[in-house]
């Protein structure tokens, strides 16, 4: 294993790949580090209750549009179209192309945007059937403003495709931090000039919008300089076009069963008691950063270039191990990290101001759950643009509606049952519980664990199905827990030693107590795995010896 791994990733490929995914992963470092930023400014300053219930949901239409385009559908269809316009040198035509998808996209996603403003109402009823009264009018109020920047969302989604064919990775996945940063301006001013909350969601709905704006205009420039004979238009008669739009449809159907699998989370999450949907956001949230750093970040760098060798079977199955086994080694610390010491890691991030010591509590049980579903994830998005880049997309679609269908049933199961029961002062117990009267409907429940739950066991639905489906499609194909299975030990001794470390510091304050737990642990993960033989542990440890080496 130790010398495949060597070879693989001195190879051309792997360090081409290495080089793109870096960029990428560097860019979605600094855009999910603004996005944690916000977040805990969020807590603070608006705390887990109605109003960020509300503001939730109004995210969910900008969010489900942001996430199709973005990282889904016009990646799958768009890139490989005009990655390969662009290698042929075809210049006149990949700028008709791309003005005829950018015109479209504007038209659809305006025409969509009007239509979420005019049926706030009927949307949010449908997203959030639990929500009544204050809740319900806070929510139709804030998505109004909210949908009023999806045409420009999108946008930024075109600009990624493009930079992305050019392999100019960094500033398409560092822009979001202009997003994160309008609403973080807006909620320091919350606390500051001590807003309601109420006054203060309804700034930061608004601030959505200036920060989409931002993220759309920082691109632009650098997309009208690599685009020659740029021409917006609304051809779709094109050969070129007719093909991003015959991949668009089922890509949008897979793409789209796994956002509306999203929406069900949330609307079922709104039947549950109070606190319920933001909780579950706040743990998503954390749950969503390794994906996109170690995760997204290599397949988003690997879809054009699979792309361009999609007909050599040997040259994909090289590309996806090496790519695979990179994600394998900061994925599955993440998940032990999660499980042992979320505690501490939700803490350090979240709890002050209004988010309490429960509401940590609270998602640290959801994330620790959603953690289990972390390995299953990263290599499913990997496994998916391996199929797109074969032109493959109809089966991923159908194995989307399987994902859905076991997270809908198994979160249904359980959420109710856990529902029942409540933290309080960091216990668990039975919402009858005496010690809970008068407080049981405003402390944090655990319905959205089982919500969580049937989430991980749709991963790995997932994940086993379109393992098959890439070894039947691609030659020599190797299941991906390959390159999990020489982690398992250092994986273990982690673990073990996190939770013996966390009794020892567990008396110190989560700010101080989260970076010695990750950063023992770390080292001793990283040091046993390089002893291993596993390559990927020298990127961590070399510029660690750089260092020492200096200090000598």
């Amino acid at each position: 294993m130790a010398e495949a791994v060597s070879s693989g990733n001195s190879s051309g490929e792997g360090s081409s790949s290495g080089r793109a995914s870096s960029l990428v992963a560097a860019g979605i470092l600094l855009s999910r580090l603004s996005g944690l930023i916000r977040e805990a400014c969020l807590a603070a300053f608006i705390g887990a209750g109605i109003q960020l219930d509300a503001f939730r949901v109004a995210m969910r239409i900008p969010n489900l549009l942001q996430n199709l385009f973005g990282e889904g559908v016009l990646s799958a269809s768009f890139i490989p179209v005009y990655s390969e316009l662009v290698d042929n040198e075809e210049t006149e035509e990949a700028g008709r192309v791309a003005g005829a998808v950018a015109g479209l996209l504007f038209l659809v996603t305006a025409v969509l945007s009007a239509i979420g403003i005019v049926l706030a109402g009927p949307i949010v009823s449908l997203t959030a059937p639990g929500f009544e009264g204050e809740t319900y009018d806070l929510a139709v109020s804030l998505m109004r403003i909210t949908t009023l920047g999806i045409a420009v969302l999108v946008l930024s989604a075109w600009c990624l495709g493009i930079l992305n064919s050019h392999r100019q990775f960094f500033l398409s996945y560092v822009a979001p931090v202009l997003w994160n940063a309008a609403q973080i301006i807006v909620l320091v001013l919350v606390g500051v000039l001590a807003w309601s909350t109420t006054k203060g969601v309804k700034a930061v709905a608004w601030a959505v919008l200036v920060g989409s704006l931002a993220q759309f205009l920082v691109q632009l420039p650098k997309v009208l300089g690599l685009v020659e004979n740029l021409k917006l238009s609304l051809d779709r008669k094109s050969t070129n076009v007719a093909s991003v739009i015959s991949r668009f449809t089922p890509t949008l159907l897979g793409r789209g069963v796994v956002q509306i699998s999203a929406f069900i989370d949330i609307a079922l999450a709104s039947l549950l008691a109070e606190k319920a949907v933001s909780n579950l956001a706040f743990a998503q949230t954390l749950y969503i950063l390794p994906i996109s750093l170690f995760a997204m970040s290599v397949a988003a760098a690997e879809l054009p270039e699979l792309s361009r060798i999609h007909s050599d079977d040997a040259a994909i199955a090289n590309r996806a191990q090496i790519g695979q086994r990179r994600i394998a080694f900061f994925i599955l610390f993440t998940a032990v990290a999660y499980l042992a010491v979320g505690d501490f890691i939700v803490g350090a991030l979240l709890e002050r101001g209004k988010f309490t010591a429960d509401d940590t509590m609270a998602v640290w049980f959801i994330l620790g759950v959603l953690a289990l579903g972390l390995p299953a994830v990263a290599s499913s998005r990997l496994l998916q643009n391996v199929m797109f880049a074969k032109g493959e997309t109809r089966a991923p679609a159908l194995i989307a509606v399987a994902r859905v269908v076991v997270a809908t049933a198994v979160g249904l199961a359980l959420m109710y049952p856990l529902d029942k029961y409540v933290i309080f002062g960091r216990t668990v117990m039975s919402e009858t519980d005496p010690r809970l009267a008068g407080v049981a409907t405003t402390q944090p429940h655990l319905g959205p664990v089982g919500l969580a739950a049937g989430l991980v066991a749709s991963a790995w639905t997932e994940y086993v199905l379109l393992s098959r489906l890439a070894r039947s499609r691609v030659v020599g194909f190797l299941s991906p827990l390959r390159a999990f299975s020489p982690l398992a030990l250092p994986a273990a001794l982690s673990f073990l030693i996190l939770t013996v470390l966390k009794l020892a510091v567990g008396w110190l304050p989560t700010l101080v107590g989260a970076p010695i737990l990750l950063g023992v642990a770390g080292l001793l993960y990283t040091s046993l795995s390089f002893r291993r033989g596993i390559a990927e542990a020298t990127l961590v440890l070399r510029p660690v010896r750089k260092l020492i080496w200096r200090g000598r």
